[in-house]
């Protein structure tokens, strides 16, 4: 005897489309809560407390990762001095116990003598020198502790991992250590080894005598206190337009008669967040470097690209091209250098035809192979995140695996059925 579908409209075809609208979701709900998955572990709330305030945003894009997480006990140390950095700097230090690679206990164990260098989401901030922003992991062959440090030379910075508190195979593990980790160049210590600078930008720019459009525009808009704030951690560098670069502006382009929001963003479009000496610019490894602007509006956006040209350092902005004519002010950590024209973001005048760029020496790349041991490293030197062209082709390899998995199961259903 034949029995009635319950639902006679269910074919088939419908059972294999929502199949395949199951399969393609699935993949965005592998991101994790960081935070909810601390939340059961009172000995990490304040670490917790630390990410949520700073990296809720930079934690839910990523589903593959290991936390190195500080328990309260070895963050009383220093929970001042977390608190004295800016917002920015503050969120620097906890990026770099964030390590893009999901790390079982196994993988612990099976660590090379060598050792082993994994990369840290500071790094991929490009405010790293070097590889500088990421670390490496040892393990003591006798006694099996894995020690976490900094690869450059003679580093303070170095933590024993402790245990593992959470796994989620292949997505998420969380391991405790016994200390906070602050990247190489990173002064933590600032606040309280010496008085902090306390510079006023604004009477540095009146002393130079050729920067008073500037120093009225910083001064009007109110992110000057946000420069100097930035001033702790790892410092900023400040590219000041002259007042003939304001003169010399075509006359379609009126800074002044912008939005707030978007004249905001234009001065924070002049200010790298790293303190970078005339030596570390002469001598650049990466050109391509993110501002205060990037932070802001989101990566890949608002950067400048910095490179040695004809015995100066020039700064194109893929409409503009200036150089730095003047050295205003270079005391760690602040570096405050004039020049030659208003750096214009293309995202905000890219339209205007008087800005369309002229021919000129191209855009520099970033080197295939690292500096020669003779190069100059004096100061911090611009770098590129190692691994993270890897890390984008993997993903993109990832995708394409799944894709072809999704296909193969619909025709095999369909073919079932």
């Amino acid at each position: 005897m034949a029995f009635p579908s319950p639902n006679p409209h269910f074919t088939p075809t419908h059972f294999l489309y929502l199949l395949l609208l199951l399969l393609l979701l699935l993949p965005s709900s592998l991101s994790v809560n960081i935070t909810t998955l601390l939340s059961p572990f009172p000995d990490l709330s304040d670490f917790t407390s630390l990410l949520s305030s700073s990296l809720s945003s930079d934690l839910s894009l990523r589903s593959s990762l290991t936390l190195l997480a500080v328990p309260n006990s070895f963050l009383t140390s220093t929970s001042d001095l977390t608190r004295h950095l800016s917002l920015s700097s503050r969120a620097d230090v906890l990026r770099y116990h964030v390590l893009l690679e999901y790390l079982s206990l196994s993988d612990l164990a099976r660590i090379p003598p060598s050792g082993k260098l994994v990369t840290t989401l500071y790094q991929t901030t490009g405010r790293a020198a070097n590889d500088f922003g990421s670390v490496n992991l040892t393990r003591d062959p006798a006694t099996g502790i894995v020690s976490v440090r900094s690869p450059a030379p003679f580093s303070p910075s170095n933590a024993t991992v402790l245990g593992l508190i959470k796994t989620l195979p292949y997505n998420v593990s969380i391991f405790s250590v016994n200390s906070l980790l602050v990247p190489y160049g990173f002064d933590l210590m600032a606040s309280e080894t010496r008085p902090p600078l306390g510079l006023n930008i604004t009477k540095a720019l009146i002393d130079g005598h050729n920067f008073n459009v500037a120093a009225s525009m910083l001064a009007a808009s109110g992110v000057i206190e946000e420069f100097e704030a930035d001033e702790g951690g790892a410092g900023i560098t400040l590219f000041v337009p002259t007042d003939t670069a304001f003169s010399d502006l075509p006359a379609n382009v009126r800074l002044q008669s912008l939005a707030a929001d978007k004249k905001s963003v234009v001065l924070k479009f002049h200010v790298l967040h790293s303190y970078y000496p005339l030596g570390s610019l002469e001598s650049i490894v990466n050109p391509v470097q993110p501002t205060l602007a990037t932070e802001q509006v989101g990566a890949g956006s608002y950067t400048l690209n910095i490179s040695r040209n004809n015995g100066s350092v020039s700064i194109n902005t893929g409409i503009v091209q200036a150089k730095v004519t003047q050295t205003v002010f270079d005391q760690k950590p602040v570096a405050i250098f004039g020049v030659s024209k208003v750096l214009l973001p293309k995202e905000i005048f890219g339209s205007i035809p008087e800005l369309t760029p002229k021919p000129g020496p191209p855009i520099s790349e970033p080197p295939e192979s690292a500096p020669s041991p003779d190069s100059s490293m004096s100061g911090q030197e611009l770098s590129s995140p190692p691994g993270f062209k890897e890390i984008k082709s993997e993903a993109a390899g990832i995708t394409a695996l799944w894709r072809l998995g999704v296909a193969s199961c619909c025709i095999g259903l369909y073919l079932m059925v």
